[in-house]
C-alpha cells in the first residue's frame, strides 16, 4: 500500500517513564545503576585530586572556599551551653553560672594552640576553617582525639591532656574487605556501626596502617568522621563540586579560548590591502617572449618606481605607531576585536551559576559580579542560600566542635577544673544531658539593615519571636548579651549619666496616670457648625465646662 514503508519506520509506541522523543536524546546518554558507596568508592581518589587541582589554581574556588569559611562560621561558633541539670536540683541561676563558667574556660583553651591542638600550631576555629576546606575538596572531615599523661603535660608545659589532631581525609585508607566488614578504611560491626577506622601510619619513611577505636570503652570519641552522605548505606563522602566539574573546566576553557584568541586579533588587527602583484606576477612578466618586452619593461619600471617612492615611508605597528606614506594602490586598514561575541556573558553565567550551586553559595560570592543585581533579587538570593549555610553549620561545622567540646568537659570535670554536684560519677551517668550544647555562627546577611531591626522589633512586639531567637539569628548569646547589657546599665547609672537601655515612655504609673514624657493630644480646630449649631458629621461633640476647652473666652 502507498506509505506503508514510512508507517513501519515510525518507533514503536510507550508509555511511562523514559518515553524518548523522535530524536532519540534519552538514548544518547547511557547509565549503569550502582550502589552509591560503590560510586563514591570507585571516584574517590580522581574526585579528591581534581578537587585540589582546581582549588589550588583557581582564585575563584580558593575565594570560594573562604566565603563558604566565612558564611557558615565566621571567625567562630560560639559555645552555648544548654545543660539539663534539674536532677541534680540546679536552680536556673545555677545552671546560667555553671553554663557561663564552662563558657568561660572552653573560651582560653579553644584559642590555645598549645592545649588544644595535638602539633601545638593552630587553634580549634582554624581547625574547623580546614575541616570545611576539606570537606569542599574531599566531601568528609577526619580528625583524631588524643591524651597526654602527666609526663607530656609537664615536658610540654601545658595543663591539659586532651588534644586533637586533624589527619586529612586521603591519611584515612580506601582499602575494602567485606569479609572482615571493612569499607574504604572504615570496619563496621555486623549491624553496620563504625568500630574502627584504618589510617596511614608513616614512621621513618615506612608505610604502615593503624587501626584506630571509634569510640573507647567509656563512650569517649576518639575518631572525628563527619561528612554529608547521598545514601543511606554511604561510608564516605565525596567532594561537594564533583557534580560540577564539568562545569568549571568547560567555563575555564571558554575564558582562556576567548583571551588567547582577543590577545591574537588585538596583535594581528592591521592589515595592508596593496595592488602590487605578488612573486607569481613577477614571475609571469619574466616569461613573456621576445616580442613583448617593451610591455615587460613598462610594467617593471612603473612598479620599480612605486617601491622607489614607498622605500622613504614607514608603516609601523608597536608601541610607537607610524604611517608616513603607502605605496599606490594600497590601503591601511585597522580592524576591532570581534571576541568576545554577545553569548560570551551569558554562557559564563550559567557555568557559574552552576559551580555555585554545588559549592553552596551565591553566584555573587562566588564570580563577585553584582552588575545587575537589585535589593529584591538580593534579599532572594540571601533567603534562598542561608538554609543551606545553616544545614552546613549544623552537619558538618557543628559535629566537630561538639565532638572536642564533649571529650575536653569530660577531662575538665575529672580533673575537678569545672565543678558539678555529684562529681565525675553523676556526670558519668547523665554524661549526654551535661554535654549537650548549642553552636551559633554569624548572622544572615541583609540588604538594608535598618528594615531587618525593624522587622525584628515587630517580632517581638507582636510575640512571635523571643530575644534569645533573635539573639540566635545575629549570631550572639544571649546570657552574654543580657550580662553585658546589665553591667553597662548599671556603670551608666553610677556614674549619673542616663542609661542608652532606659526607656523613658516604656511603663505607666502604678495609678494609672499617663506615660511619662508622652504627648497630650492636640484639640481640634474645627467648632460645631455654625448654621445648626451641631458638630459635624461622624464627629462626637466634646463638651467642656465654662470658661474652659479650646473656645473659652480670654
Amino acid at each position: 500500500m502507498p506509505g506503508a514503508e514510512s508507517v513501519s519506520a515510525r518507533p514503536p509506541m510507550q508509555a511511562g517513564y523514559l518515553r524518548d522523543t523522535r530524536s532519540g536524546i534519552i538514548d544518547t546518554r547511557s547509565a549503569i545503576l550502582r550502589d552509591s558507596r560503590d560510586e563514591i568508592r570507585m571516584a574517590w581518589r580522581r574526585s579528591a585530586g581534581l578537587a585540589l587541582d582546581l582549588i589550588n589554581n583557581s582564585g575563584r574556588l580558593r575565594g570560594a572556599a573562604d566565603q563558604v569559611i566565612a558564611d557558615t562560621v565566621g571567625t567562630e561558633l560560639v559555645l552555648n551551653p544548654q545543660p539539663d541539670l534539674r536532677w541534680l536540683n540546679y536552680s536556673q541561676e545555677e545552671t546560667a553560672a555553671w553554663s557561663r563558667d564552662v563558657k568561660a574556660k572552653w573560651k582560653r583553651w579553644a584559642w590555645e594552640p598549645r592545649e588544644c591542638d595535638a602539633r601545638g600550631k593552630f587553634t580549634v576555629p582554624q581547625m574547623i576553617d580546614v575541616a570545611l576546606r576539606w570537606e569542599m575538596a574531599f566531601g568528609e572531615v577526619t580528625g583524631l582525639i588524643t591524651y597526654l599523661g602527666a609526663d607530656d603535660r609537664r615536658r610540654l608545659g601545658i595543663s591539659t591532656g586532651t588534644k586533637v589532631c586533624m589527619m586529612p581525609p586521603t591519611s584515612l585508607v580506601q582499602d575494602t574487605n567485606e569479609v572482615e566488614g571493612m569499607f574504604q578504611g572504615v570496619i563496621h560491626d555486623p549491624v553496620g556501626r563504625a568500630i574502627y577506622y584504618r589510617f596511614a601510619d608513616r614512621k621513618g619513611g615506612i608505610e604502615g596502617r593503624k587501626d584506630v577505636p571509634a569510640f573507647d570503652a567509656d563512650g569517649r570519641r576518639f575518631v572525628i568522621h563527619v561528612f554529608d552522605p547521598m545514601d543511606a548505606t554511604d561510608v564516605r563522602g565525596i567532594s561537594r563540586m564533583a557534580p560540577a566539574f564539568r562545569q568549571h573546566i568547560q567555563h575555564e576553557t571558554l575564558v582562556d579560548a576567548t583571551i588567547q584568541t582577543q590577545i591574537m586579533q588585538t596583535i594581528f588587527a592591521a592589515t595592508l590591502t596593496s595592488a602590487s602583484p605578488s612573486k607569481e606576477a613577477f614571475e609571469a612578466l619574466e616569461a613573456l617572449p621576445d616580442d613583448q618586452t617593451d610591455l615587460r619593461d613598462e610594467f617593471l619600471a612603473y612598479f620599480g618606481g612605486s617601491l622607489t617612492r614607498a622605500r622613504d615611508g614607514q608603516i609601523t605597528v608597536s608601541a610607537d605607531p607610524r604611517i608616513s606614506h603607502l605605496a599606490p594602490g594600497e590601503q591601511f586598514a585597522l580592524h576591532g576585536s570581534p571576541t568576545p561575541g554577545p553569548q560570551f556573558l551569558p554562557v559564563s553565567a550559567s557555568l557559574s551559576r552552576d559551580m555555585a550551586r554545588a559549592i553552596g553559595i551565591t553566584y555573587g560570592g562566588l564570580t563577585m559580579d553584582h552588575s545587575n543585581a537589585t535589593y529584591s533579587s538580593v534579599r532572594m538570593e540571601n533567603s534562598s542560600i542561608w538554609p543551606v549555610v545553616l544545614r552546613r553549620r549544623e552537619r558538618i561545622a557543628a559535629p566537630i566542635c561538639q565532638a572536642i567540646y564533649e571529650v575536653w568537659l569530660d577531662e575538665q570535670i575529672a580533673m575537678r577544673r569545672i565543678a558539678i554536684k555529684g562529681g565525675y560519677e553523676a556526670f558519668r551517668r547523665h554524661r549526654d544531658l551535661v554535654t549537650w550544647a548549642l553552636w551559633q555562627g554569624p548572622a544572615k546577611p541583609t540588604a538594608d539593615d535598618l528594615k531587618s531591626a525593624k522587622a525584628a522589633t515587630e517580632r517581638l512586639q507582636n510575640g512571635t519571636s523571643s530575644l534569645a531567637s533573635e539573639c540566635a539569628e545575629l549570631g550572639n548569646d544571649p546570657d552574654e548579651v543580657m550580662d553585658q547589657r546589665r553591667r553597662e546599665h548599671q556603670a551608666y547609672l553610677d556614674s549619673g549619666m542616663p542609661s542608652p537601655f532606659a526607656r523613658p515612655n516604656a511603663a505607666a504609673t502604678e495609678q494609672g496616670g499617663e506615660t511619662e514624657g508622652e504627648p497630650e493630644p492636640k484639640p481640634t480646630k474645627r467648632g460645631p457648625s455654625s448654621s445648626t449649631g451641631k458638630s459635624a458629621p461622624g464627629k462626637k461633640a466634646i463638651r467642656h465646662p465654662p470658661g474652659t476647652g479650646p473656645w473659652r473666652k480670654i
